[in-house]
């Protein structure tokens, strides 16, 4: 973590606004304080002069007159979320400093405080979000032999643990660290300053963060989960008995608590898993089969892009999960391919539910905006429009009386309560920020109904009170005007002013008329005059109140999120099925992989149509359990061995596969050794790189794992690469 220096009084002049800058800043010394003056977000000292050149805005001062300007700039607050992003991606953490009371009823220096602390792993703007990817941030706890790990998303509320142990978990760590992709992770201040923090930190230095070790502290930890939960253990999460995995969660979401200031109500359970639960894949593995990113290093051309025909962005996060952590229990991989072929075998149900996904916005997403009070109405309006589609879904999926749907429709639950409730509450077509009003609708509030009549039927109520006054009086050309510079006025002729009623008030007087203000008219004055700001107000503390309504339904939103992505995923995995002539695997108890007719699925998306030769495989580990292919270049070696193990792969995620039939049985991992590639950089050439691939796979390989080895030992002789391999 990068400290900003020390801020010295000297160099700020002493007035108590600037006292109140320092006290502030020296709680967030590594962050940008963006300190609220008005309608402005201002900067001083240090802060000042990074901010600036990252956003490329002009450098000012303080105390011009002095030997020592204080340097300082600003933004306009209305537009602080573009610079927030500039600084976020430039790894900053900026802490936002608000005006905690009406400037209008302060006396003396307003208050002050920062209301939230946004980093890379904690923001919120969409336009840093990759909607197709969960935005982790990790913590990690060590007790000098074993690994607690933490990943919370807190764009969606995902919230995972588990432990490493045995002789390869920084291995193991490595690999999760790859898999996880986190914008932020977070380790105690001993660990980062350790001789013995893993190697694979290094790469991710620019995101480490560190907290104080006692916040790592099991019991610190352990309450810190049970008073979020708001249980009386944590038995019910499956984490009870996981000390370090405790431990390292318990931090992170202390962490959260520290720099959102806010409840996360969002974070309402914790899923623990077990590494090894999962079909393993180191991060050498997933590169060069090309799982979650191609050889360009883009999404394009992986077999994610492949798989991924998802109608929802959570579903599109549900794929890359599966695809990440491929199943090893039969049961579960034949259930999930069990409910695939429902869908690829029933077009018209697979399109009826595909065609209502497409106005599914991302609910997991809405509800962690909702819940951290950074939403507006346009935000609930669009969770409204989502939960419309549901019980059209529900009666396409009752309709289908299908088996294998039994696990969607019987958690199912249409939310209508809450769509009824949003309803009632917000405009349909609301402004885009809550300052600009009118998004609460009429019959939610007497006083605010009140309000609105006021500004709005302002023309029919003076032309009332002018007939009113004219009947009243018996002076017909009695007249209620306005006048920018001294308000409502009652104007009569001077000829009639012996009519005048005794309670007007002269107000201002012409040359042939003179004019008043009487009480009634005086009171309507104040009120219309101060209508709008209080229009402003009293909507934006009903929104606050709805917005907490809508929240309480967090955990019922975020079961149907889960159930949409599953829908979503297995209906795309079915779309890609259909349009590329797969067939379904046969999950088998036996030691053997036998493809009949198999193609590799990147490949023969990219050349001309009907261009792949397909071709066989067969291995078993009792006979054919090592299989050595050779050939002149270009001749595909490397594409059978990378299709093997791909077919594998996607059979194992519950996927159908380019074969024409395919017997996979359960691979608990995968190693790749596949081409070349060097890291100058970390002192290893090509050829040290292929030996510690190598070791790594010697090392960890099981009866039941699957290795596919392309050109070991290139860089040395003859023979002592066939020795090697």
């Amino acid at each position: 973590m990068n400290k900003f220096p020390q801020i010295s009084a000297k160099l700020i002049e002493e007035t108590p606004m600037m006292q109140q800058y320092i006290s502030i800043k020296k709680d967030y010394l590594d962050s940008i304080l963006f300190f609220r003056m008005g309608d402005f977000y201002e900067m001083f000292n240090e802060d000042a002069i990074i901010a600036s050149q990252i956003l490329e805005i002009a450098l000012t001062s303080r105390n011009k007159n002095k030997e020592k300007p204080t340097p300082m700039c600003g933004i306009p607050h209305h537009s602080s979320k573009s610079y927030i992003a500039k600084l976020i991606k430039a790894g900053k953490n900026v802490a936002i400093c608000e005006q905690t009371e009406d400037s209008r009823l302060a006396k003396g220096l307003v208050k002050r405080q920062v209301v939230r602390v946004v980093t890379p792993g904690t923001t919120l703007d969409d336009n840093l979000l990759d909607p197709k990817k969960n935005h982790f941030i990790l913590s990690l706890y060590h007790n000098g032999k074993d690994w607690g790990f933490a990943a919370l998303d807190i764009t969606t509320g995902l919230f995972k643990a588990t432990e490493l142990h045995g002789k390869n978990n920084e291995s193991l760590l490595e690999d999760e660290i790859e898999k996880f992709s986190p914008k932020e992770i977070i380790l105690s201040e001993s660990l980062l300053s350790a001789l013995t923090k893993p190697k694979c930190l290094e790469e991710h230095a620019h995101k480490l963060q560190t907290c104080e070790d006692w916040t790592f502290l099991y019991k610190e930890a352990y309450q810190t989960l049970v008073n979020h939960f708001k249980t009386n253990s944590l038995e019910g999460f499956g984490c009870e008995n996981l000390k370090l995995a405790t431990s390292a969660a318990g931090a992170l979401l202390l962490y959260l608590q520290k720099t959102q200031k806010s409840a996360l109500n969002h974070i309402s359970v914790i899923n623990t898993f077990n590494v090894h639960s999962y079909m393993l894949m180191d991060h050498a593995t997933l590169r060069s089969l090309e799982i979650v990113q191609s050889s360009d290093g883009e999404r394009k051309n992986s077999l994610l892009d492949l798989l991924d025909l998802s109608q929802t962005a959570m579903g599109a996060r549900r794929i890359r999960e599966w695809v990440l952590k491929p199943l090893i229990d039969i049961n579960s991989i034949n259930k999930r391919l069990e409910q695939v072929y429902t869908f690829r075998n029933n077009p018209i149900l697979r399109q009826a539910i595909r065609d209502k996904l497409k106005s599914i916005y991302d609910l997991e997403r809405l509800l962690s905006r909702i819940s951290l009070s950074v939403c507006n109405a346009r935000d609930l309006i669009t969770l409204k429009i989502s939960l419309s589609a549901l019980p059209h879904l529900s009666t396409i999926l009752n309709q289908s009386e299908n088996q294998n749907l039994i696990p969607f429709i019987s958690k199912w639950d249409n939310l209508e309560d809450l769509h009824s409730f949003i309803e009632n509450k917000i405009v349909d077509d609301p402004p885009f920020t809550l300052k600009d009003g009118n998004f609460i609708k009429d019959g939610c509030d007497k006083e605010l109904d009140r309000l609105k009549s006021i500004t709005r039927d302002g023309k029919d109520w003076i032309a009332q009170l002018e007939r009113k006054e004219k009947e009243r009086t018996g002076i017909s050309i009695l007249k209620v005007g306005y006048n920018r510079i001294y308000g409502y006025y009652i104007e009569i002729t001077k000829k009639n002013l012996d009519r005048v009623p005794i309670e007007y008030i002269r107000k201002q007087s012409l040359v042939n008329a003179e004019r008043f203000i009487s009480p009634e008219l005086k009171k309507h004055e104040e009120e219309i005059s101060g209508a709008q700001d209080k229009i402003i107000d009293l909507e934006q503390k009903i929104f606050q109140q709805v917005r907490e309504e809508v929240s309480s339904y967090g955990t019922r939103i975020q079961n149907m999120a889960h159930i949409i992505a599953g829908l979503d995923a297995l209906t795309s995995f079915a779309e890609v099925a259909h349009h590329n002539n797969y067939s379904k695997p046969n999950i088998s108890a036996e030691s053997i992989i036998n493809i009949i007719g198999g193609r590799h699925p990147l490949i023969e998306k990219i050349i001309p149509e009907n261009q792949f030769i397909a071709n066989d495989t067969k291995i078993s580990s009792t006979n054919d359990q090592i299989l050595i292919i050779t050939g002149p270049n270009m001749a595909g070696k490397s594409t059978y061995l990378r299709q093997v193990a791909l077919i594998t792969l996607m059979a194992q995620i519950g996927s159908f596969v380019p074969a024409n039939t395919a017997d996979i049985s359960i691979v608990d991992r995968i190693f790749s050794r596949v081409g070349a590639q060097d890291h100058l950089q970390k002192g290893m050439s090509t050829f040290m790189v292929e030996m510690n691939e190598t070791a790594n796979i010697l090392n960890n390989a099981t009866e039941k794992s699957l290795i596919i080895l392309d050109e070991i030992g290139r860089g040395t002789s003859t023979f002592d690469g066939i020795s090697i391999a």
